[in-house]
């Protein structure tokens, strides 16, 4: 059998050494069906298109047929392809029959495959047909998409599954042309032929490292019996206070929101100014409204216009392509950069969504972490929450993800539930106000909080940069540019009018800065004796009894600081 085409895919170009060893690993049995596991950002389309020409000029293959998630990722994959010399149709429809005669085949969507599989399958039948089915986990056997899929496509001669995450389902589910295995929970785990991970792209340079820094705060909202509660983002004890608080955090009415926009502002302006000149953000919102509201921040926080990129808006295509392309500074974005979009100047994401699955915690990361030089890094700004907390230490893990049951979205989604009213039209939850305050860096899994850590002039020049500052340095470096943020915030966004009442804000704002020292001091003896900051403050509360301190009265937050310098 003759090996397959390792020569540049692109002009200028080699392949990178995994998409080599993919190549070889088909080669050694040019099997039906290979399933390619590798992380966002790894090049999975140079590799499937690589692939196809080598078919093609083997003549084992006659057509090729790419299915993707959306519309826009139709276009991309048919201009990554005419780039190494296929034509894809990307704007062949259902409502066409033949694929043109001149063309290599055409690329589709999952939605348009369902919406006349019969057609795809007659037009699969007719020549021999490589299938590439790009994020293939959307093909779940719940969906419409599935069935689809496997009605279409099972006479093709060839199908490559892709996926930038591995996954799991569950035993009566199942996603067309995988291979399964049991995975001792009860479950079924995808088998890849070909696994690539984070850790080893990190390693080979593929992607650029990433550093999540957390913010934390305290938010107060009222409740359907009209009771206004306090929490922090980071103390907050049950689920449901905890949800609570991350959805207050992300009103826009709030401090948390333009303080962390303004966070990752200055690490764009940064960039720009050390080698990545055409460095940008992405804000990720859960709805249009808190897309637009957010866009309004960002406005007053940089003095830019950023791109409002909605899932419903028929220009949305377009302006990704604009922004990919642009000199803006910030995306303000509902789901339309999660997954597949190559916007390899993205370097920063804000993290201002309740969505929190593992999958498209993974597809969203994976927009900032395409690497295109060594020097270049990439930092998550996200909400101080477990969920949150929990999924970026298991990024370098490489868990198989698993897919939830299937909702009437096309997206793997689990957004926090929105606050409902009540027959006589009240709101059952009020958000009141959210202050916001720099938490920690994760790394390796670890909270590092930098208090006290030495630090030179020249200490600035080098965050984020692999190997050059500990996480220690790194967090103290965010944490001593929290201080001089907040100032730049309250200057930048004035403060609109309450919902609550002069006297509850100004007893709100006094005690303020002691919740923040009280939340410094216990993230200084969580790190020194590596105890959990939970029990911190559990113990806090046995020796300073009292409300959470996120509820507390000046007099017991005073009481707690004074217990924690003791402590320390």
């Amino acid at each position: 059998m003759t090996a397959p085409l390792i020569a540049p895919a692109t002009p200028g170009r080699p392949l990178r050494a995994w998409q080599r060893e993919a190549l070889a690993a088909y080669a050694s049995t040019s099997p039906k069906d290979f399933l390619v596991t590798a992380t966002p950002g790894a090049g999975k389309t140079t590799f499937a298109l690589t692939l196809a020409m080598d078919l093609l000029a083997r003549r084992a293959v006659d057509r090729i047929v790419v299915v993707a998630p959306t519309d826009h990722l139709r276009t991309q994959w048919a201009e990554a392809a005419a780039r190494v010399g296929l034509d894809l149709d990307p704007t062949l429809t259902n409502a066409v029959g033949p694929v043109r005669s001149d063309s290599h085949g055409y690329v589709t969507t999952y939605a348009q495959v369902a919406g006349k599989p019969a057609l795809h399958r007659a037009r699969c039948s007719n020549k021999r047909t490589l299938v590439i089915l790009d994020e293939v986990h959307h093909a779940g056997d719940g969906l419409s998409w599935g069935e689809a899929a496997e009605e279409a496509f099972s006479v093709a001669v060839r199908r490559v599954c892709l996926t930038g995450t591995p996954f799991r389902t569950r035993p009566d589910e199942r996603i067309p042309f995988v291979r399964y295995q049991e995975d001792g929970e009860g479950g079924l785990t995808s088998t890849a032929d070909y696994a690539y991970g984070y850790r080893e792209a990190l390693r080979d340079g593929v992607v650029r490292p990433v550093v999540f820094a957390a913010y934390t705060g305290t938010s107060r909202w009222r409740n359907s019996a009209g009771e206004v509660m306090a929490a922090s983002l980071s103390e907050a004890g049950t689920r449901s206070t905890e949800a609570a608080a991350w959805r207050t955090a992300l009103d826009p009415s709030g401090q948390w929101v333009p303080h962390v926009i303004a966070a990752m502002d200055e690490r764009i302006t940064y960039l720009r100014a050390n080698g990545m000149p055409d460095a940008a953000g992405i804000v990720l919102a859960s709805d249009q409204d808190d897309a637009r509201a957010y866009a309004r921040i960002v406005k007053q926080v940089t003095g830019e216009e950023p791109e409002v990129i909605l899932s419903d808006d028929p220009k949305a295509s377009d302006k990704i392509a604009r922004f990919t392309t642009s000199n803006t500074r910030i995306a303000v974005c509902v789901r339309m950069i999660s997954e597949g979009v190559d916007v390899v100047r993205a370097a920063c994401l804000a993290w201002m969504t309740s969505y929190r699955t593992p999958l498209f915690f993974a597809q969203a990361v994976g927009r900032v972490v395409r690497a295109r030089g060594s020097q270049e890094s990439a930092t998550v700004f996200l909400p101080a929450v477990r969920p949150l907390l929990a999924l970026a230490a298991e990024l370098e893990s490489d868990r198989n993800h698993v897919i939830p049951p299937p909702k009437a979205s096309s997206e793997d989604l689990d957004p926090a539930p929105r606050p409902e009213r009540e027959e006589t039209g009240r709101q059952e939850w009020q958000a009141l106000d959210a202050d916001a305050q720099f938490a920690h860096v994760l790394h390796g899994g670890r909270a590092h909080v930098g208090d006290q850590q030495p630090l030179d002039d020249g200490d600035d020049d080098f965050l984020g940069l692999p190997g050059l500052l500990t996480p220690e340095q790194t967090a103290a470096l965010l944490s001593r540019r929290d201080a001089a943020l907040r100032r730049r915030v309250i200057a930048a966004v004035p403060e609109e009018e309450s919902q609550v009442s002069v006297g509850e804000t100004a007893a709100w704002r006094a005690a303020a800065e002691l919740r923040r020292e009280v939340n410094s001091l216990v993230a200084r003896v969580a790190a020194r004796t590596g105890t959990p900051h939970a029990k911190v403050h559990s113990r806090l509360r046995r020796e300073v009894p009292g409300p959470p301190s996120a509820a507390a009265d000046v007099a017991v937050l005073e009481r707690r600081r004074d217990q924690l310098l003791r402590m320390i």
